[in-house]
């Protein structure tokens, strides 16, 4: 089949849905690629760069809507756009199906079929279509980026000859896809970092990137994330005031904030309010990833960058992924193109749209001239998060010396319960063993705690632990030896010889091995 991509006209857009290397890939599963003129130039691909993938370039979109039986875009598809569908032919791109009830009616009169990649539902198989996790991992990044083209100071602290630079302290709110992107990015410049989400379960994600989550003094157990497919459920008003009440702790303390808190299906909740604004230092950055839903902060204006009386800067732009363009459309298309190998199981260039595939029928919003949102729940579970691992009880100085003592008092035990028996052993031995055989066997027992003791005391900063047990059982072995090597008998003699030399090669082979192994660490 023919793969289409316009231009996008959606104003200040830079994407593209195809790129030199998915068209090529789109190739390989029996497909043939055609985009218009100029729609790759604002994202960095030539025309000529398409023409050199194998890919049509057509002059408007008029004659790429006519040639192509599935369409590829990013933004949702204006009213003439979908007036240019046609029966039988399919849309690929974001949609937003409940904010375009009377937009998917229409498509859905056409006869075409529209799979909205903003619907591609949250299961380990669907990750690699998962175009609003692409999407907001970009936007994550951006917002720190923005952040920091707005603040006035450095991220990490510095210690200079002109004087001492504090670091800036950054505040997330949310630790989704985005937020840990924010994390990620603001951690890795040097800020101290900290993180809210209503998912105590990710607290461990948190830590892990090397920030500090901010947990609430309060005991409603939140809902599982998994339920929602990953994302965030609406709390309670309770809950939604221990929240309030903390981010107003926290408000004249951090430098920048970066909001990434949205719930499917409705408007962001407004987390940040104009009280909170207002105790902020001047020169402290707000970036709003959420201003396209109404925004986390009761200041946000939409697409605007603002500066409050106080000297607050609070940025609302929508079109994070945009601007950085080559690499959205990069992933973005990766997106589509998985999305179409899902679509051609056999590789051969013909679709099939087959509604039993949760992946396909769950972001599928159209088909057959009907109307296919929302979908029904997938037959596989959502990615679930985790459960949070309890946290140990801290233990009082005395509860502290009472547990020690427990533990000193049953290792005693342990230990006189094995003195008595190996002592129990080493008696019966004796009461029926021959003399000739005590005597090798004091000489065994003798080389065994002394060989322990020689190797096992060595410092293990030069050798391995593995190394350091071969060698405790070579120096056993070593020192037995030597102990019989003055026996009168030849065969005893020559064996003790064959033992000292093959167990001392062992030994020293082993500390050359180890110090090799050191000085590849050492720096030159």
């Amino acid at each position: 089949m023919r793969i289409g991509t316009p231009t996008e006209v959606f104003d200040g857009e830079n994407r593209v849905a195809m790129t030199p290397d998915s068209a090529t890939a789109l190739q390989k599963l029996g497909h043939t690629c055609v985009i218009q003129s100029g729609a790759g130039l604002k994202a960095g691909f030539s025309d000529a760069a398409y023409e050199a993938a194998g890919v049509e370039v057509v002059k408007t979109a008029a004659e790429l809507w006519a040639a192509a039986e599935v369409v590829a875009k990013v933004r949702p598809p204006t009213e003439a756009e979908v007036a240019m569908l046609k029966d039988g032919q399919t849309l690929i791109s974001f949609f937003y199906p409940s904010a375009n009830e009377a937009l998917m009616k229409q498509a859905a009169d056409t006869g075409a079929s529209v799979i909205a990649m903003d619907m591609v539902p949250r299961i380990s198989r669907a990750q690699k279509m998962d175009a609003l996790s692409s999407m907001a991992n970009i936007a994550g990044y951006r917002a720190v980026i923005e952040a920091g083209n707005n603040f006035g100071r450095f991220f990490t602290g510095q210690v200079t000859a002109a004087g001492k630079v504090p670091p800036a302290r950054v505040l997330v709110i949310g630790a989704g896809v985005a937020g840990l992107a924010a994390i990620g990015t603001s951690a890795s410049l040097g800020a101290i970092t900290l993180a809210f989400d209503v998912r105590p379960e990710v607290a461990e994600q948190i830590e892990s990137m090397g920030a500090e989550f901010v947990y609430l003094d309060f005991s409603e157990t939140q809902q599982d994330g998994a339920a929602t497919g990953g994302y965030a459920a609406p709390s309670s008003p309770e809950f939604r005031e221990a929240q309030l009440k903390k981010f107003r702790e926290l408000a004249p303390q951090v430098d920048i904030v970066i909001s990434t808190a949205l719930i499917p299906n409705r408007p962001a909740p407004v987390l940040w309010t104009k009280d909170m604004v207002e105790m902020m230092k001047p020169g402290s950055v707000i970036v709003d990833l959420a201003a396209e839903r109404g925004g986390n902060c009761e200041l946000t204006k939409p697409d605007e960058k603002i500066v409050t009386d106080n000297g607050v800067t609070i940025v609302g732009y929508t079109d994070f992924p945009s601007r950085m363009a080559a690499q959205a459309s990069t992933l973005y298309a990766t997106n589509i193109r998985h999305m179409l190998t899902d679509l051609t199981p056999a590789k051969d260039g013909v679709i099939n749209h087959n509604m039993e595939d949760d992946v396909i029928r769950g972001a599928t919003i159209t088909h057959a001239k009907d109307v296919t949102f929302p979908p029904p729940p997938p037959k596989v579970k959502a990615i679930a998060t985790q459960k949070p691992k309890e946290k140990a009880k801290e233990l009082t100085p005395e509860e502290r010396k009472a547990a020690e003592a427990a533990a000193f008092r049953a290792q005693t035990k342990q230990q006189v319960i094995l003195l008595v028996v190996g002592a129990a052993l080493l008696l019966g031995v004796g009461l029926v063993a021959p003399a000739s055989f005590m005597q090798h066997f004091i000489v065994f027992v003798l080389s065994v705690f002394v060989g322990f003791q020689v190797i096992w005391n060595v410092s293990h900063s030069l050798h391995t632990p593995l190394m350091a047990v071969t060698n405790a059982i070579s120096s056993i072995i070593i020192l037995g030896a030597l102990m019989q090597i003055g026996s009168g008998s030849f065969i005893v003699i020559l064996l003790a010889a064959l033992s000292v030399f093959m167990t001392g090669i062992n030994i020293f082979g082993g500390f050359l091995v180890t110090r090799r192994m050191l000085a590849m660490f050492q720096k030159s």
